[in-house]
């Protein structure tokens, strides 16, 4: 198959978007749920059945990643990840030095894609690197996160063994797959991470943006890129850059992706951990 080919259909399937029924919203017990709707769900549940509420596929709102998908293995939708794999093909064309990691991979749809790209392209000497709980988020323990607990969310709860399922399922697990499992601020300042070409966070709140910029953004090679994907959405992950933008003296802007993705380049001849000096990387 050519390789642009399989690489756009994997994108479609890992957003969920070959599938309208990926848009049907399973019914899960929540607090102010009736007792005796939740005691249904339960019983159905422990019999092997689930209920989804049927809602028509909206393309728009899956290009954006406006909807979490009931099928598939990214919620980021299409944009985010098609700019994903145009930034992972730049720093092959440009010869970047480093590996690729994603921070906060809930079904690890991202970071198959990058392996993917690796592989059409024959890639052996780069790794692609998992960090997270593989538990869903933390309770927030700063003031920053106040209000922005998603701890409670099983949706985002993912195993490490159903995420390298989901790679084997595409023929993608290998040992060019490495796994980070627990807490940033547990496992990144001790990985052994040399050099990175790709550094994309998914931590949504602010400690975990601001565990990962600290411990990973320095090894970031210059013409390599940081994207940020909750930048335009999750006022906690905004600050958190937005500070350790001010901390290193970086005034230059952001590109955005889609309204809610953003990204930036480092500067090729630059002694500054900075997010500048980038050319812009269409994401349409």
């Amino acid at each position: 198959m050519d390789g642009d080919l399989y690489i756009e259909l994997l994108i479609k399937c890992l957003v969920g978007y070959l599938y309208p029924e990926s848009s049907y919203l399973e019914i899960r017990p929540y607090r102010a749920m009736g007792a005796m709707k939740k005691a249904l769900l339960g019983g159905l549940n422990k019999r092997g059945y689930k209920m989804y509420k049927v809602r028509p596929f909206d393309a728009a709102s899956r290009e954006i990643g406006a909807d979490w998908p009931s099928i598939g293995y990214s919620m980021v939708g299409l944009n985010r990840l098609n700019h994903l794999r145009q930034c992972v093909e730049t720093v092959l064309e440009d010869n970047v030095q480093g590996d690729l990691i994603e921070t906060g991979v809930c079904r690890g749809g991202a970071c198959i894609l990058m392996r993917a790209v690796l592989e059409v392209h024959d890639v052996r000497d780069r790794s692609v690197w998992l960090a997270d709980s593989f538990e869903g988020l933390p309770a927030p323990s700063l003031k920053e996160d106040a209000g922005y607990d998603l701890s409670q969310n099983a949706y985002l709860a993912v195993s490490v063994e159903d995420v390298k399922a989901a790679f084997d399922r595409f023929g993608l697990l290998d040992d060019q797959v490495k796994f980070l499992q627990g807490w940033f601020k547990n496992t990144l300042p001790t990985a052994a991470i040399g050099r990175l070409a790709i550094l994309r966070m998914d931590g949504d709140l602010y400690e975990s943006t601001r565990d990962v910029l600290e411990y990973l953004y320095d090894k970031v090679s210059p013409r390599g890129f940081v994207i940020v994907d909750d930048y335009g959405a999750w006022p906690p992950c905004k600050r958190a850059v937005d500070e350790f933008r001010s901390r290193r003296g970086i005034i230059d802007p952001i590109q955005n992706i889609d309204g809610t993705g953003a990204f930036r380049r480092k500067a090729e001849h630059s002694s500054e951990s900075s997010l500048c000096g980038l050319a812009h990387v269409s994401s349409d």
